[in-house]
C-alpha cells in the first residue's frame, strides 16, 4: 500500500508496476503531484513553484521520457535576483554582479570575500556561517539574507547549516572570478558549471507527467484513489496492520465513508508528524514529541492572468525586496508557451512564503490577488490595469523546516521507525528533507528495490553536500542495466550499498585545496579596481585634501602618483602586489588544511585498525 501520491508515492507505484507488485495508491488531495501539480485556471496552467526537469540519475530521467515522451519539452533557463531596483543573474556571476552593484559596493564585496577566506567562522552550524563562509558578509547580506528570511519566516542564524549544503551551489567565487577573466584557457580541470542552462519540462507543466503516470498505473492494475485521506495507521508492536481512510462523501449520504485498507508493506509519504501522530497505539512518548517538534513551511501562490505578452524573459526572478511580501515570481508562458490559452497574454505566479492560519493564510482569495497585483506593479514588472484574472492555491506543508531542533527530533523519530518490519518513508515530508523531485523519486526506487532484497539505504539519498546542478557527461547512456543497483558513477544520488569504509571521494572534498593562481588573480583584480576607483575618483573631484595622503602609496608602489598615467602604472603594481598576497594566503591555507588532513587520515587508520581487530 502506497500513502501519498506525489513524485514519491507514484515513483513506488511505478515501479511496484515494474516489479510485477500489486498495489494501492491512496491520496488526500482530489489531484496527484503533490507540490509538483499543476494548476488549470480559465485555460491557465500554473505549477505550486516551478519544477525544473533536471536529474544526475539517468534512471530517473529515462522514467520521465517514458512516461511523457514527445511531450517532455527542453526549455532554456533563465532565473535572476531583483535587488534594489535592479537584475542579478543568477546563479551569481561575479562580473554581473560587480557591475551591477557598482565600484563601491563592489569593493566591499571583494573585501568581505577575502575577509572571510582568511578568518573564516570556525563553525558552520547555522545558514547564515556557511553562506558567510563562502561568499563572504557582505554578498550574504545582499543575495541571500532577504529572500532566505521570507522563505523560512525566521533569521538565518536559526536555520541549520543543512539546508544550505543542500541547496545552495557551492560556488568558488575565485575559480569563478578567473574563468570570467581568462576564458576557458585559464580552467584547470573541469569547471563547475552552476545550475544547467537548459532543461527538460512537460509541455502542460509538471502535473501533466504524474497525471499520465497514474493513468497508465491504472491500465495496469494500480489505482490511485483521490480524495482519500488516512485518518489512522494500526499498528501492532513494530508491524502495520492496517490504516483507516475518510473516503470523499457519496451523494446522498449525511457524513464521509470511513474504511479500513491493509496490506503487507507500507509505503508512506505523509509527512513525518502526520503518520506519527495518526498511529495507533501512539508511539512512546519521546518519539510523539519528537515528531511533534518537526516544524513546516507553508506556501501559497498568487496566479494574475496579465494581458499583455513578453513581460519579461525570466523563468522566474527572485525579489530579494524587503517592501514587498512576495518571494518569487513564476512567468509559467517561458516554461512552456502551451500553459498559456492565448499567446498575447501571460501568467504569472507569485509566491508567498508563510505559514498556515497567518494573516496571508487566511485572506480572501480577492484579497490576495488585489495584493498580488498591487505588489507586482510596485515592483515594475506590470501596470495594475492589466490583470485580467487571477487565481489562489494553497499548500500546506510545503517545506521541511530546518531549525536548530530538527535534527535531534529527526533522528528520535527515524531510529523508532527503523525498527517497523513493513513501514518505508520516502520523499520529502516522509523524510522531513528539503528533498528535490529526483531525490524524492530515487528513495521509492530504493524503498521497492528493497523488498526484493536489494538492501539500499532510504535516507542517504540527498545528504551530502556537492549536489548541483552541473552538467552530468553520462546523462545520455540511458537507465543502468542493473535493476537492483544504479551504475557507481560518483553522482550525488547514486544508490549504493552500506559500506563501512569511508570513501576516497568523501574525504577529499572536506580536505579541498585552494588554487593559488585563483585566488592570486582576484586578489589582483581587487586591488587594481581599487586603487583605479580611488585614484579616478579624486582625479575627476579635481582635487581632494586626501590627494597628498594617496599619494604616499608612491612609497610602495613605485611608479604610482596621482595622476592618470602614474595611477596606471600604480593599477599594475598594485595588482602584481595583489597577485603575490593571494598566492602567500592560498599557499598558508593550503599548508594548514594539509596538516589538518594528514592528522585526519592518521586518526582514520587507527580507527580502521582498531575495527579489524576488534
Amino acid at each position: 500500500m502506497i500513502l501519498g501520491a506525489g513524485p514519491a508515492g507514484l515513483t513506488a507505484g511505478w515501479e511496484a508496476m515494474r516489479s510485477s507488485f500489486s498495489a494501492v495508491v491512496y491520496e488526500r488531495d482530489d489531484c496527484v503531484g503533490g507540490i509538483s501539480r499543476t494548476v488549470e485556471h480559465n485555460g491557465y496552467h500554473f505549477d505550486i513553484g516551478g519544477h525544473r526537469f533536471f536529474t544526475k540519475v539517468t534512471e530517473v530521467e529515462a522514467i520521465w521520457h517514458e512516461i511523457l515522451a514527445d511531450d517532455m519539452l527542453v526549455r532554456p533557463r533563465l532565473s535572476r535576483i531583483y535587488y534594489d531596483g535592479k537584475m542579478f543573474d543568477y546563479p551569481i556571476r561575479p562580473l554581473n554582479a560587480l557591475r551591477g552593484l557598482g565600484p563601491i559596493e563592489a569593493i566591499r564585496v571583494g573585501l568581505s570575500f577575502l575577509h572571510a577566506q582568511i578568518f573564516p567562522s570556525r563553525e558552520e552550524r547555522t545558514f547564515e556561517q556557511w553562506v558567510s563562509n563562502r561568499f563572504g558578509r557582505r554578498l550574504f547580506e545582499i543575495f541571500f539574507k532577504t529572500y532566505t528570511e521570507k522563505v523560512w519566516g525566521m533569521d538565518c542564524s536559526e536555520i541549520r547549516a543543512d539546508w544550505a549544503a543542500q541547496r545552495i551551489k557551492d560556488l568558488d567565487l575565485v575559480k569563478t572570478l578567473r574563468h570570467a577573466l581568462l576564458g576557458r584557457f585559464a580552467t584547470r580541470g573541469p569547471v563547475a558549471t552552476s545550475l544547467i542552462e537548459h532543461f527538460h519540462y512537460p509541455r502542460k507543466g509538471p502535473g501533466q507527467l504524474w497525471e499520465r503516470c497514474s493513468e497508465i498505473l491504472a491500465e495496469k492494475g494500480i489505482d490511485t484513489h483521490l480524495g482519500h485521506e488516512v485518518v489512522t495507521v494500526r499498528r501492532e508492536g513494530r508491524h502495520v496492520t492496517h490504516v483507516a481512510l475518510r473516503a470523499p462523501q457519496g451523494a446522498g449520504e449525511e457524513r464521509p465513508v470511513m474504511l479500513e485498507a491493509d496490506g503487507d508493506h507500507f509505503i508512506s509519504s505523509l509527512a513525518l508528524k502526520d503518520l506519527l501522530t495518526r498511529m495507533e497505539p501512539a508511539p512512546p512518548a519521546e518519539v510523539l514529541d519528537a515528531a511533534n517538534r518537526l516544524r513546516y513551511r507553508d506556501f501559497l501562490t498568487v496566479a494574475l492572468a496579465i494581458d499583455e505578452p513578453d513581460l519579461f524573459p525570466d523563468n522566474w526572478i527572485y525579489i530579494h525586496a524587503p517592501e514587498v511580501r512576495v518571494g518569487r515570481i513564476q512567468n509559467f508562458g517561458n516554461w512552456s508557451p502551451e500553459m498559456l490559452p492565448l499567446t498575447d497574454t501571460s501568467s504569472l505566479g507569485l509566491e508567498y512564503f508563510v505559514q498556515e492560519g497567518d494573516d496571508l493564510w487566511s485572506m480572501k482569495d480577492s484579497e490576495l490577488i488585489e495584493l498580488a497585483a498591487r505588489e507586482c506593479e510596485q515592483l515594475g514588472f506590470i501596470r495594475r490595469d492589466q490583470v485580467v484574472d487571477g487565481a489562489v492555491v494553497r499548500m500546506p506543508k510545503a517545506y521541511p523546516v530546518y531549525d536548530p531542533g530538527y535534527r535531534e527530533a529527526l533522528d528520535t523519530v527515524r531510529r523508532w521507525l527503523d525498527g517497523f518490519d513493513n513501514l518505508t518513508c520516502v520523499g520529502r515530508n516522509g523524510q522531513h528533507r528539503y528533498n528535490n523531485q529526483d531525490h524524492s523519486m530515487v528513495t521509492s526506487l530504493r524503498a521497492v528495490r528493497n523488498l526484493r532484497g536489494a538492501g539500499l539505504d532510504i535516507w542517504d539519498v540527498n545528504v551530502e553536500d556537492d549536489y548541483h546542478e552541473e552538467v552530468n557527461p553520462d546523462a545520455a547512456k540511458g537507465p543502468q542495466s542493473d535493476p537492483t543497483e544504479f551504475e557507481p558513477r560518483g553522482d550525488r544520488l547514486v544508490p549504493g550499498r552500506v559500506d563501512a569504509q569511508l570513501p576516497e571521494g568523501l574525504i577529499q572534498p572536506v580536505f579541498a585545496r585552494y588554487d593559488a593562481h585563483a585566488l592570486g588573480v582576484a586578489v589582483a583584480v581587487l586591488f587594481g579596481l581599487g586603487l583605479f576607483v580611488a585614484t579616478s575618483t579624486l582625479l575627476l573631484a579635481g582635487g581632494d585634501p586626501m590627494g597628498p595622503t594617496l599619494s604616499l602609496l608612491g612609497i610602495v608602489l613605485f611608479g604610482f602618483e596621482v595622476s592618470w598615467p602614474g595611477m596606471l602604472v600604480g593599477i599594475g603594481e598594485a595588482s602584481l602586489l595583489g597577485y603575490a598576497f593571494g598566492q602567500l594566503v592560498a599557499r598558508t591555507i593550503n599548508r594548514v588544511v594539509g596538516w589538518q588532513e594528514r592528522l585526519f587520515r592518521s586518526r582514520l587508520e587507527l580507527v580502521r585498525a582498531s575495527a579489524l581487530t576488534d
